[in-house]
């Protein structure tokens, strides 16, 4: 593995902002408002929300809003976590009414709202009506885009009013249920969790990421026939690439970078930190340098998952039975889902079909 060993991290102060759901002083009620552009992944959002504890209310009138979460619900009845869900199909809808009603909740001592603003891209929306004959709910007398540019006009004032914005235009339904996992998890220990990516930049950057890094500059194993096919994971891979005289210094570099920062994000009360690692295909440099970087953080104590974009999406492909829910992360620290579905290419190579032999063997 790699040889540079910094000193261990040392431990960060207590964090000082409240991060959704925890106070000190005493127990409060943790509420996560879901709101967002129709079609960006509201219900599955709030599925996932419920199965990990919340108690889920889509499509609450705003009026009623205060008799369910209010200061006096709250005084009244054991403190529950909820999950809310509000947009434009909302009876009595409107920024003016969404923000009355949230103002008492946020100046409440029991309560702690949160807003999380789902969007997605108008075009991509526009395919999911389209594909699944469902009708917008403000297109019903006209076209589908027409619907959702009025219903960006309504709710974008509600983006910059969001705690967290999360864009759902590339993130599969098991990518929402992870980030969601990551930052609200009711069972998780405080302090970050940090998910590390390696992606393709042919296929577009994750755009969930907190920072990325580009490791383009690294030789690339793809011009070597005998390393051509196999991928990051591969001793033979990670040999290349450590050789690289280029790759001790900017791994010095990046996790002397990282040390100050995580205690940082904790004290400011982050709870999910996402590291992207870029490559031109996503399958040899990335994935050697994402794997190396998580397990240094491991080793460090921090709870950490590792997904690989490419090679994740190359085995749903492949066998889309075993790979349409990969799990959330390969662990680290035994804190985090216990693999990924880039795993099972490594353990299960059966599996592989055509379609994923052909990304396997010339992704770049």
């Amino acid at each position: 593995m790699i040889e540079t060993a910094p000193p261990p991290m040392s431990q960060p102060p207590q964090p000082e902002a409240v991060s959704p759901g925890i106070a000190e002083g005493g127990a409060i009620q943790r509420i996560i408002v879901v709101t967002g552009m129709s079609g960006a992944g509201r219900s599955t959002a709030l599925k996932a929300l419920e199965d990990m504890g919340y108690e889920a209310v889509d499509n609450l009138p705003l009026s009623l809003l205060p008799a369910l979460v209010g200061p006096g619900a709250a005084a009244a009845r054991p403190l529950r976590p909820t999950a809310l869900g509000i947009d434009v199909r909302t009876r009595d809808f409107g920024i003016d009414a969404f923000r009355a009603a949230l103002a008492p909740l946020s100046s409440a001592d029991r309560v702690a709202p949160f807003v999380l603003f789902l969007d997605c891209d108008d075009e991509l929306l526009g395919r999911r009506y389209t594909e699944t004959r469902r009708r917008h709910p403000l297109a019903i007398d006209r076209p589908v885009m027409d619907g959702i540019r009025l219903d960006r006009q309504r709710v974008s004032p509600l983006r910059e009013r969001a705690d967290l914005v999360i864009d759902t235009s590339a993130l599969t339904a098991a990518d929402l249920r992870r980030l969601l996992r990551g930052h609200f998890a009711l069972d998780a220990a405080p302090g970050v969790t940090v998910s590390v990516t390696s992606f393709s930049y042919r296929h577009g950057l994750p755009r969930e990421a907190d920072l990325v890094f580009d490791v383009r500059f690294l030789e690339n194993p793809h011009y070597l026939p005998a390393l051509r096919p196999l991928t990051g994971r591969d001793g033979a891979v990670g040999d290349y690439i450590r050789r690289d005289p280029g790759f001790a210094p900017f791994f010095d570099g990046l996790t002397r970078l990282l040390m100050p920062l995580l205690p940082r994000y904790e004290r400011e009360g982050k709870s999910y930190l996402t590291i992207a690692v870029g490559c031109t295909g996503g399958k040899h440099r990335s994935v050697f340098v994402a794997e190396s970087l998580a397990d240094w953080l491991a080793a460090r104590g921090v709870r950490v998952g590792l997904v690989h974009r490419e090679l994740d999406r190359a085995l749903a492909v492949a066998a889309p039975g075993f790979a349409t829910e990969p799990p959330a992360g390969f662990a680290r620290t035994g804190q985090v889902q216990p693999s990924s579905a880039a795993e099972a290419v490594r353990v299960a190579p059966e599996t592989a079909t055509a379609a994923a032999a052909a990304f396997l063997k010339d992704p770049e």
